[in-house]
């Protein structure tokens, strides 16, 4: 099995059962890859017998493919057929249900429209809110650099539970949490939980529901003594980042410890948002030398860096 295979798997685990019994495996290498009995198939099934069974009206009817028809933007053939190749693994599968996000709505649909054509009955077509990343903006994604990862370290997680915006919480609380959102909405209202103290308990609903309750409580502890006390925390991990310079801009040795974007760094250290070594750093244009130790703090997370030549 391929390592990224065993990892998102894992990642899986945390929230849903994956011993032999309940859970499998499958690729659809198995009927569209080469080198198998099946290759004859791809012409054969797909190219003829698939695409046979759904109209090009049907392909375009998707919301983005109108769109950018409207506006005289070009679309691929690879893009129309890749809602039929997934809506296949449907009928391969014969999928009684399948869950997606609201952006695969019409991909799953289409999986419904192959399986009747099939003879197969339609699977039920589960879908979800999009969740937005930390800068509560773009759809949380790894490579955008505004995702909470469920295998991150605890102290990461609640620090960037923490440096999410307060609407962006109440959001976190309804797709994330069985939490009462009415109730907690009335709390904010009339000022019976100050939303501080409600990112807190977020951050300890997440790391108990994928760490454990332990793990939690001492992070919260750990955040109350960096902010309350001043207390830079002992355990951060070392970043260290090599550069072929003698000295570096603030904004991009920032962005390189952080993974924040520069836009990012630089609006953090025009809100006052930045200190190195327990000094805020106001100076946009200030450089960071080499061989030199910097404990950073970017709005509520925590770094420890050195920068080598």
């Amino acid at each position: 099995m391929k390592k990224n295979v065993r990892t998102y798997i894992k990642q899986v685990g945390k929230i849903l059962k994956t011993d032999k019994k309940v859970f499998e495996v499958k690729y659809n290498s198995e009927w569209f890859g080469k080198g198998n009995r099946d290759t004859s198939m791809v012409l054969d099934d797909f190219l003829i017998s698939i695409a046979s069974k759904y109209t090009v009206a049907r392909l375009i009817e998707r919301d983005d493919f109108a769109k950018r028809l409207k506006e005289n933007k070009p679309i691929t053939v690879l893009e129309l057929l890749y809602p039929l190749m997934q809506g296949y693994d449907s009928v391969r599968l014969k999928a009684d249900i399948e869950l997606g996000g609201t952006d695969q709505k019409f991909n799953l649909l289409v999986g419904r429209d192959l399986q009747r054509a099939y003879g197969q009955e339609p699977q039920v077509v589960l879908t979800m809110p999009l969740l937005e990343g930390t800068d509560g903006v773009d759809k949380m994604s790894k490579s955008l650099n505004n995702y909470i990862g469920i295998e991150e370290e605890p102290k990461d997680i609640f620090g960037k539970i923490m440096s999410i915006s307060d609407e962006l919480m109440i959001k976190y609380y309804e797709l994330l949490t069985d939490e009462n959102i009415e109730d907690l909405k009335r709390k904010f209202e009339t000022s019976e939980l100050h939303p501080k103290e409600a990112k807190k308990k977020l951050a300890k609903l997440i790391i108990s529901e994928y760490y454990n309750s332990r793990a939690a409580e001492r992070e919260e502890k750990n955040f109350e003594s960096a902010f309350k006390d001043r207390v830079f925390p002992c355990d951060l991990r070392l970043n260290t980042i090599k550069v072929d310079a003698d000295k570096l801009d603030i904004i991009t040795g920032l962005s390189l410890v952080t993974k924040y974007s520069k836009s990012e760094v630089k609006r953090k250290i025009s809100e006052g948002a930045v200190e190195l070594n327990g000094e805020k750093v106001n100076d946009i244009k200030m450089s960071l030398k080499v061989a030199t130790e910097y404990k950073v703090r970017i709005g509520k997370r925590f770094f420890r860096a050195i920068f080598e030549k």
